[in-house]
């Protein structure tokens, strides 16, 4: 079974950084693609970003191209958001996700494993 704990969540202003941060518990997490999503109030959960296992392929959502950042230290059992210039539109609950296979895809259903969400609040 593979535990997910986000962290690095907060209440920030337009325009500044933060960077969440994704602990697994799972022997696996060398070998699993990595992926943040994220759920704001009365919108479906939808993708932020991944990474592969090897941290060689990543994939953006539009949104947010540009601005996050997704990396990974497997040594570290961890994957990273790096999130510069947040905008009041990125407020919502962030979540890591785990999937065994090798894609780097983009669809909540091929995430084997989630965590419990961590909140972002970006002020204008």
């Amino acid at each position: 079974q593979v535990q997910l704990v986000e962290s690095g969540g907060g209440l920030v202003q337009a325009g500044d950084s933060l960077r969440l941060s994704c602990a697994s518990s799972g022997r696996t997490f060398s070998t699993s693609t990595m992926g943040w999503f994220r759920q704001a109030p009365g919108k479906e959960r939808e993708f932020v970003a991944a990474i592969s296992w090897s941290g060689g392929r990543t994939g953006y959502s539009d949104s947010v191209k540009g601005r996050f950042t997704i990396s990974r230290d497997n040594a570290k059992n961890t994957v990273y958001l790096q999130m510069n210039s947040l905008k009041p539109e990125d407020t919502a609950v962030y979540y890591c996700a785990a999937r065994r296979g090798s894609a780097v895809t983009t669809q909540l259903g091929n995430y084997d494993y989630w965590g419990q969400g961590t909140q972002i609040t970006v002020s204008s």
